[in-house]
């Protein structure tokens, strides 16, 4: 069982956010072998939910309000701690800020920039691929819509 927390940036423990900048480090700039800017002022604007068992962050995502990254409200940086994938955690996670995300802005739409090899991970939750495939940080993604 994943216990979460959500919180707004300015809620975010020293501790908290630490946790959260190291497992984002660890997946998407070492294991993914990607040289970005990952902390882009949009963490402050952003609703944080944090995933942990037994006292470790193994899952975390932002949302973002709507007119951050497009007119939606939005889902980004989804990570899960590479001990702790292909157990569901992903799928709750996911679930999980979706139902946030949809009470957070009272809205019934949801957009995302998804990897492409995670495709049927999204459209298994809903999500439903907008345009073309696009190169982001050389990891080809799509843009994915969640109506509710």
């Amino acid at each position: 069982m994943i216990d979460w927390k959500y919180k707004k940036f300015d809620e975010l423990t020293n501790i908290e956010l630490y946790e959260i900048l190291k497992l984002r480090n660890t997946v998407f700039v070492v294991e993914q072998n990607c040289v970005y800017l990952d902390t882009d002022d949009k963490d402050l604007q952003s609703c944080h939910l944090l995933g942990y068992k037994q006292n470790q962050l193994i899952a975390y995502l932002r949302i973002l309000p709507p007119g951050i990254s497009y007119n939606e409200a939005s889902i980004g940086r989804v990570v899960i701690h590479s001990n702790f994938r292909k157990h569901g955690n992903g799928i709750e996670l996911m679930k999980t800020a979706i139902v946030k995300t949809l009470e957070q802005f009272d809205t019934d739409s949801i957009k995302i920039s998804a990897q492409c090899y995670l495709l049927n991970f999204y459209s298994n939750l809903g999500f439903v691929a907008v345009g073309e495939a696009y190169l982001e940080d050389d990891i080809p993604h799509i843009e994915m819509i969640y109506k509710k």
